[in-house]
């Protein structure tokens, strides 16, 4: 019985400030194992990556893993290109909204489910400057109400 507990080993915080998230999927991601390692120990980023579909095939871009100290001689390239697993019908129709104006897809972040590591990928809009201002205000208004409504309690 595969256990459904999640441990994020990185998160991008950046993209849910810069970006409107319209969906978001699942991927697994080929990795080697001092990068699994490394990853669990706390030594990725994926602060300015992103993802790709290439043909038929999804791949991650800029995902920094830091090479595992223990595992000298077997490290990767720490930026190196990692190919993404999904099934055939989500990569053409992931690729048929990325070519939409504007839509992009970034990585939100990469987590454990069971002993597999998983990325999630969100088909993402940019947001102008002034939108990115407003969801803060917005933010900051639902907070104050909360409190509120909390001490009316």
């Amino acid at each position: 019985m595969k256990s459904d507990a999640k441990r994020t080993l990185c998160l991008n915080k950046k993209a849910r400030h810069s970006y409107d998230i319209l969906e978001t999927v699942e991927a697994g991601i080929i990795l080697e194992g001092p990068e699994v390692k490394s990853l669990r120990n706390g030594g990725g980023s994926i602060k300015d990556s992103y993802a790709q579909i290439t043909g038929s095939e999804a791949y991650i871009n800029n995902l920094h893993i830091s090479p595992y100290t223990q595992a000298s001689i077997f490290n990767a390239e720490p930026e190196r290109r990692r190919k993404l697993l999904l099934h055939k019908r989500e990569i053409a129709r992931l690729s048929g909204k990325v070519k939409e104006k504007g839509l992009t897809l970034v990585p939100l972040s990469i987590y454990l489910k069971g002993h597999l590591v998983k990325v999630e990928i969100g088909l993402a809009k940019g947001r102008k400057e002034f939108r990115k201002k407003e969801v803060i205000k917005e933010r900051d208004v639902k907070r104050e109400t909360a409190r509120e409504v909390k001490s009316w309690k």
